[in-house]
């Protein structure tokens, strides 16, 4: 059993997404203690930003005229949709940024749709956990409410694009326990927390076939 787990975290070190995936991830290891595990991780080892334009326009080039930065996006990506393609089980732990994904992930999401083609289901049917984590709050009735452009974004192509057995972790409110303006939202914030870490787990025993 192979299991590919990304990380898009820029903090690596203080993490809430990692900090998710890795409760889902030690279940799953409990479970395929022989199993191996594929990493990628976009915030300490970023792609190259030109890469998914190298790729593009390669499939507008005949491949005689193909430049170095086109061959080596193309193998780029080739990799990038092999690790989907290769793996059993998959965890995505990607936060949100600027009320959406970031660049780096984006970057990888686009080249992986340019290796494999646009409508390719690389997951179908593959047991998928995504994990996001939102510094607020983007519920009905909050203030922001229909400012988180990730999560829709995120559950479009992993799983209508790419038909993963999709599971969807969510926890906001990261930033109340630091930021003195959310005080009043920091029990709820524990609450969210709590939940998402049962969830997280939850999710792991059943990516383990638990």
């Amino acid at each position: 059993m192979n299991l590919f787990r990304l990380d898009a975290s820029i903090l690596p070190g203080v993490s809430h997404s990692a900090q998710l995936a890795d409760l889902a991830e030690a279940e799953w290891t409990t479970g395929h203690p022989e199993g191996t595990i594929t990493r990628r991780h976009l915030g300490t080892d970023p792609l190259p930003a030109d890469a998914w334009a190298h790729a593009t326009t390669a499939g507008f080039t005949p491949e005689a005229d193909h430049t170095p930065g086109q061959r080596e996006a193309l193998a780029l990506a080739a990799e990038l949709a092999g690790e989907l393609e290769n793996a059993d089980t998959v965890i995505l732990a990607v936060p949100l940024y600027n009320y959406g994904v970031s660049q780096h992930f984006k970057t990888w999401a686009d080249l992986v749709i340019a290796g494999a083609g646009p409508t390719a289901p690389l997951l179908k049917g593959t047991p998928t956990l995504l994990v996001t984590t939102l510094g607020g709050g983007y519920g009905p009735g909050t203030p922001r409410e229909g400012w988180d452009h990730s999560t829709p974004y995120l559950e479009r192509v992993v799983g209508d694009i790419w038909q993963a057995d999709l599971t969807l972790v969510k926890r906001e409110l990261t930033l109340a326990a630091t930021n003195p303006a959310m005080e009043s939202l920091r029990d709820l914030a524990e609450e969210q927390h709590t939940q998402a870490r049962a969830a997280a787990r939850d999710a792991g025993r059943a990516l383990a076939g638990n």
